[in-house]
């Protein structure tokens, strides 16, 4: 896949042929401060960190070495310069680069887990290198060369036995130029994101916290109920299953569970009890780990699993309400509280019954607060949509345009 207007084939290159590499440092987090004047070190923690591959130091806020451990020799980072993560617990992850794009004549220098390579060659164009060697070609040779078990790595001879491909320049500055476009886009859309979420968080603090309209504030206990899960078993799991299980890893505090990785059954248990099959709405808490999430199931032949809570409303008028007032973060900050546990925090059904929400006898104010709130998380899933396709977009130009 490539621009109309280009033709002949890339020319391939050993990538150790086309990288000088240099030393890098191994200062840890605690050799590092932030918002001085001293030399900046990029750790490879912040590239595992960054969604995007250029780095603008405009933008991209690095740490400084404290002036104790500044180094008597190093290497300055310059723009076009690349820098992988050797280490990663995840294949996907092994030799992720970033590129320095704009180092605005900062100094900065490589640290911890990071290979420091510059194009001694001298043929490829600034912000080229970051794309090619975040290509789906470039990455299905690094996860066959990652060695490792719990951690997987790769060194600087790795680089010897890969291979990328790379046109003339001309060519280059135009995927370069739309591929900037794109992670621009995909930046601008996180930022929407994140503006909406604070936006959502005020108004719920506003709508239900300080609200005249709420006259009185009741415990969970006295509108409805909470409901514990089936102890399923692994051994019965099938990956085609019908049923999906939901467990604490779906119920995530986002509005809907992440139903995208359970586990499934086949048939139901033949004493699994009648709230323990899901209905679409049901309001989900987890009650182990990260307590005091809540998320409300979106699918259908959902199962309730043990250590996730359910909880029932006497009133179903009140569903959106009650939802929009216990996912509040307060409500997860007293969940959090009132944890008990030395390896993983829990929760019980009392520690939820007991929690006191705003509240009012008349329905009225309860639904035009809800149907708000409502629309804020309507609106914030739309962003998160835009982001996905425009983040599916890059994957898809990654995979295709590079060999």
């Amino acid at each position: 896949m490539r621009f109309p207007e280009f033709e002949g084939e890339w020319e391939k290159f050993r990538v150790s042929d086309l990288l000088e590499f240099f030393t890098t440092n191994s200062f840890s987090w605690e050799q590092l401060e932030y918002d001085t004047e001293n030399l900046h070190n990029l750790h490879y923690g912040l590239i595992h960190k960054s969604t995007l591959i250029q780095i603008n130091t405009d933008t991209f806020q690095l740490p400084n070495i404290c002036r104790e451990f500044i180094p008597k020799t190093y290497t300055v980072c310059q723009d076009g310069d690349v820098a992988f993560a050797d280490a990663s617990e995840d294949t996907n992850d092994v030799a992720k680069v970033v590129e320095f794009f704009n180092c605005n004549h900062k100094k900065i220098v490589c640290g911890l887990h990071t290979i420091h390579g510059r194009d001694k060659l001298n043929i490829t164009v600034k912000g080229f290198k970051g794309y090619a060697f975040s290509s789906l070609s470039f990455r299905n040779q690094i996860k066959q060369l990652a060695q490792g078990t719990k951690v997987y790595s790769v060194s600087q001879k790795n680089f010897s036995e890969c291979f990328i491909g790379i046109p003339f320049k001309e060519e280059q500055k135009k995927i370069v130029r739309m591929l900037l476009l794109i992670d621009d886009r995909i930046s601008s859309q996180s930022q929407i994101i994140e503006e909406l979420k604070s936006l959502k968080k005020s108004m719920s603090n506003k709508l239900i916290y300080n609200n005249k309209s709420l006259d009185k504030k009741i415990k969970l206990s006295d509108i409805g109920e909470v409901k514990n899960g089936y102890a399923f078993t692994s051994t019965s799991y099938e990956e085609n299953g019908k049923y999906k299980v939901i467990t604490i890893a779906n119920v995530t505090g986002e509005r809907d569970i992440n139903a995208l990785k359970c586990s499934n059954i086949v048939n139901l248990p033949k004493d699994i009890q009648h709230h323990q099959v899901l209905k679409k709405n049901d309001i989900l808490i987890s009650l182990t780990g990260n307590v005091g999430r809540v998320s409300l199931c979106n699918v259908d032949n959902a199962l309730l699993n043990q250590r996730v809570g359910l909880f029932v409303p006497n009133n179903l008028m009140c569903v959106e309400y009650i939802f929009q007032a216990i996912s509040n973060q307060k409500f997860e900050k007293t969940m959090i509280a009132c944890g008990k546990g030395a390896a993983q925090m829990n929760i019980s059904k009392s520690d939820i019954e007991n929690h006191e929400i705003p509240y009012s006898i008349n329905e009225k104010p309860l639904l035009k607060i809800s149907s708000l709130l409502k629309k804020l998380d309507e609106k914030l899933e739309t962003e998160k949509q835009l982001l996905k396709k425009y983040t599916e977009q890059k994957k898809y130009l990654l995979a295709n345009m590079f060999i």
